[in-house]
């Protein structure tokens, strides 16, 4: 599933290329995905309209047009969006094509279909966005994500610290390849429960996800399964994986064996010395 680098990296591939660009016309496939696809509520509120802004918000992508419509895209787990000129051939799992001004289509790719495009209409498009992302904690790079703000909420937490991390409720967009690197590299063992981290601890963890994530945002992502680029790239983050995927591995900082166990149902990988659970 594409993370926050990811979504990132394809915000910042789409904007030349779209902001301030009129919609012409819009066309969707048969296919339902996560929700169904809302074609003609787009045709009525994001055609013919300018397009004034594209921003990332958690692992989600917001467009907005200057009468004020919207949209919130998710790319689930194997989406895409990319940009190509009319006329190309349009491949199998291109759900949804906005047909742009300067002859270029961006397209919505998603193989599986877990991904999701909300309709935000123009009469209370900023009430709709203001709901969706009540729930969301703040962005990694946020002023108030504190370590203050995390070691309070994660005072009364018994809860993993790497499930604490990824909980959307608690920080935004954080997944499960970052959340192994960075506790990785702040040799933190992933099971660690996460009331029992310092103050201390959680600044440098913070320090360290935020350079994480900014790494991986100048790499282009990392090239899990299907994510590629607004330009059809991959990305090489993956290549900078210290910890992630390497079970069976010898540890890049003390060469014992890397290890895998599983927390809130997904792999979690840890170096038993370097990411003591306990002294």
């Amino acid at each position: 599933m594409p993370e926050l680098p990811e979504v990132e990296v394809i915000c910042q591939g789409l904007q030349p290329h779209i902001i301030g660009k009129r919609i012409r016309n819009i066309h969707c496939s048969d296919k339902r995905l996560r929700v169904p696809i809302d074609c003609e509520g787009m045709l009525s509120e994001l055609c013919n309209q300018q397009i004034h802004s594209l921003t990332r918000r958690a692992k989600y992508l917001i467009l907005k047009m200057k009468n004020g419509a919207g949209l919130i895209m998710h790319l689930g787990m194997t989406g895409n969006i990319g940009i190509f000129n009319q006329g190309t051939v349009r491949k199998k799992h291109d759900h949804i094509c906005w047909l742009l001004d300067n002859d270029k289509e961006m397209r919505f790719n998603d193989t599986r279909r877990f991904g999701a495009a909300h309709l935000l209409p123009a009469k209370n498009a900023q009430i709709l966005e203001n709901a969706f992302f009540a729930a969301t904690g703040p962005e990694p790079f946020a002023r108030n994500c504190t370590a203050g703000y995390l070691h309070k909420l994660a005072a009364k937490r018994s809860q993993a610290v790497k499930n604490f991390i990824m909980d959307s409720h608690v920080i935004a967009g954080i997944g499960n390849i970052y959340a192994n690197e960075s506790l990785f590299r702040a040799a933190i063992h992933p099971a660690r429960p996460a009331s029992s981290l310092s103050e201390k601890e959680w600044r440098r963890l913070l320090t360290i996800i935020r350079k994480t994530l900014r790494h991986a945002i100048q790499c282009g992502g990392s090239t899990i399964s299907d994510f590629v680029n607004a330009s059809g790239d991959g990305g090489y983050f993956q290549m900078n994986f210290q910890i992630y995927g390497k079970n069976g591995e010898a540890c890049a900082v003390c060469e014992r064996t890397i290890q895998r166990t599983v927390l809130g149902g997904r792999a979690s990988f840890f170096c038993p010395t370097c990411q003591r659970i306990s002294d």
